[in-house]
């Protein structure tokens, strides 16, 4: 691995009587690649570089970009050495540089003049643009090629953008442009297809932390794998992230009682970044999914006062049951190389305790509580009640398992009408079988009554009524038979009900529970002209309607009846509104209420009361008495 000499060639002052002592340079500095060579986890950009080089189709624009730390601007000054590499026995631009050529130290020191180094951030106006483009009118002093490297371009101003959009385009021959950046979509488009654009990708944990440990060697320092693949892990693929955690570790690892480095472990680096131990995390998601809530409240207050934020703790649980899911479903094998071996084990251990839906739930509830403590005042106490939460509700079972335990649907309506009719029928048959004719005609002439809990049904659906003939009859009289109720109750199988008029479309659309497209239909819509036979029906959407309620009506038409119908929409207004026509005759219906005797002495009496809309009753169809 290159090091970067000028920095430890600079000297300072040191101790009385003592030679100048050279100044510590931190470890993202000292181990700056000096050559592509020296990039990690970049292949991708090298090897199309390494082409384009040999090829001679040299760009004269390149746009780097990617998260904080992994190289851009070290890539930028690399490209710059190797567009001007020049030795005794090289001057062409190349890739391979395998030592220092007559350029490269001004370089990668940024002091060479024909390579312009410009922060954005600090110079984001057009006249800072016009130095640049009249800068690159002039042909390089002593180098090949003029360079310039813009860093943060996506700091500049609209106004600098379009003035460097002509130069960009049809720059000189010897100006090539290299510009960095974090934020690729705040670039405008029209730089981005006057450049090569490299994404510069985050180096996974294994190849960085294998990094660090070739510089831990060099260094003559000592560091566990474990802590090192928990630095590679919290540098979230950035290598200069990991280089300074690193520095940080080993300062903090020091022993000045024995004047020697001593080894960075795992534990060291969690006190150092704050973090829970693995292993308490999994202890926690243990007793947590063992119901403990006295336990998981106390683990918690442990790690707190170790250090670890609650929002962090949370996070870890969550990483926690993504490894165990992970695990469960894939084995510790191809679970990935960035976990420990004894994350592996403990995740294998918890995944066959814990079940998949388990796990699943633990996972949202995770993810809601971690936004929870984001937002609340005190993140301790959101993380207590979020651990409260998860621990009453781990032994909770599934909720198909709950329905049927409170008495609700059985298995048969869940699948639909069908094997309710195969469960009459084999009846049948069995009664047959038995050469019981009498009991074989009762059982298929006697439809079974439906057995679900209507406290379990919303409150608008409990006035259903059970006949004797097995029929279901509706608010209005309709009647239907148990299965297709409950096949429309469920959502499932087509529908039923006739439909015979417009309201009778309405009226499925409420079975079904589509409360947005009955309003739809009854509040926004006016009726031009309905066929029943033939399917097809003319709407006109009045000024609040969606457009989107012909399609929508015809699709679900068409899923709920199991044929095909045809929605139009028509320029002229229609019928009135059900819903106006609704209240009109309730309004009527109140008024003459108002008008019987009865009612106009109770409300001469009491002048504070008023009549509440009338709820039809259902009646049934041979009961002469209730008719009227």
């Amino acid at each position: 691995m290159a090091k970067k000499k000028s920095d430890s060639d600079v000297t300072a002052g040191g101790a009385e009587g003592s030679a100048p002592a050279k100044p510590y340079v931190v470890l993202a500095r000292k181990y700056r690649p000096q050559t592509f060579d020296d990039l990690i986890g970049q292949e991708t950009m090298v090897q199309t570089l390494r082409n384009a080089f040999a090829s001679g189709r040299i760009a004269h624009g390149f746009m780097l970009t990617g998260v904080r730390g992994v190289g851009k601007t070290t890539t930028a000054r690399i490209l710059a050495r190797a567009l001007n590499y020049e030795t005794d026995t090289i001057s062409v631009p190349t890739i391979d540089m395998p030592g220092l050529g007559r350029h490269c130290l001004e370089i990668m020191e940024s002091r060479h003049p024909d390579v312009i180094e410009m922060d954005a951030a600090s110079n984001t106006g057009v006249d800072n643009i016009r130095e640049i483009i009249e800068s690159a009118r002039y042909r390089p002093l002593s180098a090949r090629t003029k360079v310039f490297i813009i860093d943060e371009v996506h700091m500049l101003s609209k106004g600098a953008f379009n003035a460097l959009l002509k130069t960009l385009e049809e720059p000189p021959g010897h100006v090539k442009f290299i510009f960095a950046t974090t934020e690729i979509r705040k670039v405008p488009v029209t730089v981005l297809s006057r450049c090569q654009r490299f994404d510069l990708r985050r180096v996974d944990v294994p190849r960085l932390a294998q990094h660090l440990k070739n510089i831990v060697a060099n260094e003559g320092a000592a560091a566990d794998d474990d802590a090192l693949t928990l630095i590679s892990r919290a540098a979230e693929g950035s290598v200069r992230d990991a280089l300074s955690i690193l520095d940080q570790a080993i300062s903090t690892s020091f022993a000045p009682e024995t004047g020697g480095d001593s080894t960075v472990t795992a534990t060291a680096v969690r006190a150092l970044l704050g973090l829970a131990d693995r292993g308490r995390i999994f202890d926690l998601l243990e007793t947590l999914a063992a119901g403990e809530i006295a336990s998981a409240l106390g683990a918690l207050d442990g790690l707190h006062k170790d250090g670890a934020e609650a929002a962090q703790v949370l996070a870890d649980l969550a990483e926690a049951v993504h490894i165990t899911a992970r695990v469960k479903a894939v084995g510790p094998d191809a679970a990935g190389e960035a976990l420990a071996l004894e994350e592996k084990r403990r995740a294998a251990t918890l995944g066959d305790k814990l079940s998949m839906p388990l796990l699943a739930r633990l996972w949202q509830m995770l993810l809601k509580g971690l936004d929870e403590a984001g937002k609340a005042p005190n993140p301790l106490a959101a993380a207590e009640m979020v651990l409260i939460r998860i621990a009453h509700t781990s032994d909770l079972p599934p909720p198909d398992e709950i329905i049927r335990a409170l008495g609700g649907a059985p298995e048969r309506r869940r699948n639909g009408a069908a094997p309710a009719e195969g469960t009459r029928a084999g009846a049948g048959a069995t009664a047959e079988a038995t050469g019981d004719a009498a009991t074989a005609r009762a059982s298929r002439a006697q439809p079974a009554s439906p057995d679900f809990d209507l406290d379990l049904l919303p409150e608008d659906d409990r006035d259903f009524e059970f006949p004797s003939d097995g029929s279901m009859m509706d608010e209005d009289g309709a009647s239907d038979d148990g299965d297709g109720v409950a096949a429309t109750l469920a959502g499932q199988g087509p529908s039923l009900r006739p439909l015979n008029t417009f309201a009778d479309v309405v009226g499925l659309a409420g079975d079904r529970r589509d409360a947005k497209l009955k309003v739809m239909l009854e509040e926004q819509t006016s009726l031009v002209k309905f066929d029943g036979v033939a399917g097809t029906i003319d709407l006109y959407l009045l000024p609040a309607a969606s457009p989107d309620v012909a399609n929508d009506l015809r699709e679900k038409l068409n899923k709920w009846t199991g044929r095909r119908w045809i929605v139009a929409l028509s320029k002229t207004p229609g019928e009135t509104p059900i819903g106006q026509v609704r209240r009109e005759r309730e309004a009527q219906e109140i008024a003459a209420l108002k008008r019987h005797p009865a009612v106009a002495a109770v409300l001469n009496a009491f002048p504070d009361a008023e009549v509440s809309p009338v709820r039809r009753i259902a009646r049934d169809r041979d009961d002469d008495s209730k008719a009227g």
